[in-house]
């Protein structure tokens, strides 16, 4: 496994996101309820940054069509995005975030 340091947990409170590159993907990190979460980037329906969208109960609402996904599963939930995001694993190690680089999976 190939474990990538991305973040300091104090760099996001609950319910906000940030874009990184992690091995060369784009991944939107999350802080939801104290954990952390990633998912691609970008949103499955059109070119727009989900780590600029609207971020509640667990969820990222897509800036552009405000279509909406489960950030724990990346679970599409609404018209108009119908394909479900990619995950990626993340541990945290004290302050250290890390995510597991998306060309090892």
């Amino acid at each position: 496994m190939n474990w990538i340091k991305v973040a300091s947990a104090r760099e996001l409170k609950n319910d906000e996101a940030k874009t990184l590159n992690v091995a060369g993907h784009g991944v939107a990190l999350f802080r939801v309820d104290d954990e952390f979460f990633a998912t691609d980037s970008m949103c499955t329906h059109a070119t727009a940054l989900l780590s600029e969208g609207y971020v509640e109960d667990g969820c990222v609402e897509c800036p552009l069509h405000q279509g909406r996904f489960d950030i724990r599963t990346g679970k599409a939930l609404c018209a108009p995005v119908t394909v479900d995001l990619r995950t990626h694993a993340v541990k945290q190690e004290g302050d250290d975030i890390y995510v597991m680089s998306p060309a090892a999976k």
